[in-house]
């Protein structure tokens, strides 16, 4: 494997793994970009400046020592690359994947503001993690010494799985609590096979498996088990169950047929793309087969819906937006993909009401158009209408991708003593990420609010960190008193 220099940037522009033609990969599933091969991982992480202030890597929710592990690829030293990255990261070839790199690691390159065009530093972080599964490098968990302890963590997501991973290494028995058949949580469920092969994240959990995590799938707690139970059961909990109650239009039509949430859609498209039969979708009610499908949201959820539903063989996909592109949230790569796909845009248009045909079901969207206005308490310009500018667009299928918010977990568990904030997030001290019970813990969205996949890998960590942290205070307090 040759060795680069760094700091090529000047020499060597900028090249992105290739991505299949659009005309393709609007016939199937599989993720779009093709592989790096070794000379050219090598050859752009060699484009690294190697910067005093690694912009990159204090713009990564993770630290990632993302300088050091792309000299190490460049100077063909791969599986060290590996080891590093693996240190701060438990999945990073999830990140590589589907990170919004542009608007982390990458929009902070020193080397893109200076107009060279940033180091691909998420597809090189991609190909370092799949190679070191293809040589053997990533190898099950092996804790040094096994301890009595016990961790019961509620939600099979990224939070709970990167807690889970750092607490078994620490030889803790685990115990991971799913609602689904299938661990992973929005990375199985959520997030589409043209970002993400679920293969990639069930070998994640696999390894968790064969390293002792134990996992109790189809398992609803506060329904199929008390929370009372569990916490009788283990020595902390982590709730990690993430935020799955969609937001709502408001409008007239909200309830038509016709009219779905975005992860009633996404759950049926990737339960069918691993080979379950989902009813909904056989009769057509989730399917966008030759319908007319418009997309209410400018998210990274609505991008997954509009790719999904292009892919599905929908006559025409539409996302409608009430602000513009340079101020939607989603990844502007996402943009730019599903335009290649096909995916139309309505910039700057909200909708008042989804239409029903006589007979039922949706008929069109009535929108109107829009105007960004003062900035509001966010700092972004506000959304206002414009008078007298209505107008219909045809709608067979509406999917509602507004954003999602907690369920009632005090009310679910059937524990009032579960302190939440107003909008029903878990309150924790974020110095020790316990709740307000005792030895019950809180991370990712169901703290933070629906965010990134990389933020519940962050805060997972941090939450097994303080668990570990509590248990030994205890375990010492007990040895104290026993003496």
């Amino acid at each position: 494997m040759a060795q680069q220099r760094m700091l090529s940037f000047v020499s060597v522009e900028q090249q992105t793994p290739e991505k299949r033609d659009a005309a393709e990969r609007r016939g199937d599933f599989h993720e779009i970009y093709s592989e790096y091969i070794a000379a050219k991982a090598n050859e752009q992480a060699s484009r690294c400046s190697q910067c005093g202030v690694p912009f990159c890597q204090t713009h990564c929710p993770l630290g990632n020592n993302i300088p050091d592990w792309l000299m190490l690829t460049a100077t063909g030293r791969l599986e060290e690359a590996y080891e590093l990255s693996a240190a701060t990261s438990n999945m990073p070839e999830v990140c590589g994947r589907i990170c919004p790199q542009d608007r982390l690691c990458e929009g902070g390159c020193v080397i893109e503001q200076s107009g060279h065009g940033t180091v691909t530093i998420g597809a090189v972080e991609k190909y370092i993690t799949d190679t070191a599964w293809e040589k053997g490098w990533v190898r099950p968990i092996k804790p040094m010494r096994e301890l009595s302890q016990s961790i019961g963590i509620i939600g099979a997501g990224p939070a709970g799985l990167s807690a889970a991973d750092q607490l078994r290494s620490a030889g803790y028995k685990v115990t991971v609590y799913d609602r689904h058949d299938r661990a992973g949580g929005l990375l199985i469920y959520g997030i589409p096979n043209f970002k993400l092969e679920k293969e990639v994240v069930e070998r994640r959990t696999k390894r968790l498996a064969d390293g002792g995590v134990v996992f109790r799938l189809g398992v609803d707690v506060g329904k199929d088990i008390t929370f009372a139970e569990l916490r009788a059961k283990h020595d902390a909990i982590l709730v990690a169950t993430g935020v799955y109650r969609s937001r709502e239009l408001g409008t007239p039509g909200n309830d038509a047929k016709g009219v779905h949430k975005a992860l009633d859609y996404l759950i049926a498209a990737n339960k069918v793309g691993l080979g379950t039969e989902v009813a909904d979708f056989t009769s057509g009610k989730l399917n966008a087969d030759k319908k007319n499908v418009v997309v209410i949201g400018g998210g990274d959820t609505a991008m997954d819906c509009v790719r999904t539903a292009i892919r599905q063989g929908a006559k025409s996909v539409t996302c409608l937006y009430r602000r513009d592109r340079a101020n939607m949230p989603g990844s502007q790569r996402e943009v730019a993909n599903a335009e290649e796909e096909g995916v139309k845009f309505d910039w700057l248009a909200a909708p008042l009401a989804v239409q029903e045909k006589k007979g039922g079901g949706a008929k069109a969207v009535r929108a109107v158009r829009m105007r960004l206005g003062p900035p509001d308490a966010s700092g972004r310009q506000a959304p206002e209408e414009i008078a007298e500018s209505d107008y219909d667009m045809k709608a067979d299928m509406v999917i509602k991708a507004l954003g999602f918010d907690p369920e009632d977990l005090p009310k679910h568990f059937s524990e009032s003593a579960l302190s939440v904030n107003r909008w029903g997030g878990v309150k924790i001290d974020y110095r020790t990420m316990m709740t307000s019970m005792d030895g019950i813990f809180a991370a990712g969205d169901i703290v933070r609010g629906a965010s990134l996949v990389v933020w519940a890998i962050k805060e997972g960590r941090d939450a097994a960190a303080s668990i570990d942290a509590y248990l030994r205070a205890k375990a010492a307090s007990s040895r104290v008193a026993a003496e």
